[in-house]
């Protein structure tokens, strides 16, 4: 099977790389990509020999292509997105892993489900602010989009024993709590970013770690599931230890569970090897070890931009774009140190206020409100 990887060098697309070594003669890479990280781009070109290449970033590409015909390297670099999607669309594709983050994930989303890929998407944004536009685009063109952050792929393997959805009462997502589970809400005002990146379970890059701090990632992954699986009914309980990454209850009340140390390498390894299963090179599970699980409803007090993204599930429409976007570039400001961490939310909430929420109906639709959005937003944290 050869593979387009989207996004390599960030931390999905170095643990697609990882379970692809365990599997080396399974797998073959077709195209990675990056945004700036020429220099591991081109370690991963001289290690898996793809055919194609491609940075998002003009000067990245100058120095790939200097440092490339030094040291020997093959691999044809794109120079447009254009090319880059008639390469995830070509024949030579058979799986995209969609790792990127952001929104700007959408269009070589939408270029391999118009393909007839199968896409292992970790890019949830794009799915969450187009959802059901993709999946329509998926039906028509015979294309599977597979999930493959944790808690996604558990509701797939929970759900894979079932042929009828209705058999299902509700979903229900797992999240750590993040790194200020414990921590007062009177000290949320002096958080630093430093404090909101250092998430107590996963190894993650700083936007979505803060996402986990605020709990805005549950919420997202809530819109994501909605679409993904076709059920309403998803609640969300916080699991400290981060060993059951989520559960489905069915209308006889019983639960399935699935249960596995935390490492992303295990749900890319499901997605590659669905509907077999293949080796993901992680650490197996000592039940003996564990002691003791906990659960606990979150404090929506505390972790008001989850309840905001489930609230948002009633409206529908652009309401998921304004929220993604707004929420980027509020993180993003977090991180640079221009606004305080609880005014992620109150800015969020203004943003939902001020722009019309419409039905999606296609992808400009999509574009035009995320660009309101950012534009709206950064002219609120401009005033402060």
């Amino acid at each position: 099977m050869n593979i387009a990887i989207l996004g390599s060098t960030g931390s999905i697309g170095k643990s697609t790389l990882e379970v692809i070594r365990q599997n080396i003669d399974s797998f073959s890479i077709n195209l990675v990509s990056a945004n700036t990280n020429h220099e591991l781009l081109l370690d991963q070109c001289e290690e898996f020999s793809p055919k194609y290449s491609f940075l998002h970033d003009e000067s990245s590409r100058r120095l790939f292509e200097e440092n490339a015909n030094k040291r020997g390297i093959k691999t044809s670099l794109i120079h447009s997105m254009d090319d880059l999607e008639k390469a995830i669309g070509s024949a030579e594709t058979d799986i995209v892993v969609a790792g990127m983050v952001g929104i700007s994930g959408l269009i070589p989303v939408t270029s391999a489900v118009k393909s007839g890929k199968k896409i292992l998407l970790a890019n949830k944004e794009s799915y969450i602010v187009a959802g059901e536009y993709l999946n329509k685009l998926s039906k028509e063109n015979g294309a599977s989009i597979f999930p493959i952050d944790s808690e996604h792929s558990a509701i797939h393997q929970c759900l894979n024993s079932t042929k009828n959805t209705s058999d299902v009462s509700r979903i229900i997502l797992t999240g750590s709590g993040g790194p200020f589970l414990d921590k007062p809400i009177i000290d949320f005002a002096s958080i630093t970013p430093q404090q909101a990146i250092n998430h107590p379970v996963w190894n993650m890059g700083k936007k979505i770690s803060v996402d986990s701090s605020t709990m805005m990632n549950k919420g997202l992954e809530v819109i994501e599931a909605r679409w993904l699986f076709d059920i309403s009914d998803i609640e969300v309980l916080i699991h400290p230890e981060g060993i059951i990454h989520s559960l489905v209850e069915y209308k006889d009340n019983s639960l399935l569970a699935q249960l596995s140390v935390p490492d992303m390498k295990i749900p890319i390894a499901y997605g590659l090897g669905f509907p077999g299963r293949i080796n993901s090179g992680s650490k197996k599970l000592n039940l003996n070890d564990l002691g003791s699980l906990n659960f606990m409803e979150p404090d929506l007090d505390k972790f008001p931009c989850l309840g905001l993204a489930i609230e948002l599930l009633e409206e529908g429409g652009t309401s998921f774009s304004v929220l993604n976007a707004a929420n980027e570039i509020c993180v993003q400001a977090f991180l640079d140190e221009r606004i305080g961490y609880q005014d992620i939310y109150e800015i969020i909430l203004k943003v939902l206020d001020r722009i019309e929420i419409k039905t999606v109906q296609s992808l400009d639709q999509v574009f035009e409100s995320d660009r309101d959005s950012r534009t709206e937003t950064l002219s609120i944290i401009n005033q402060l």
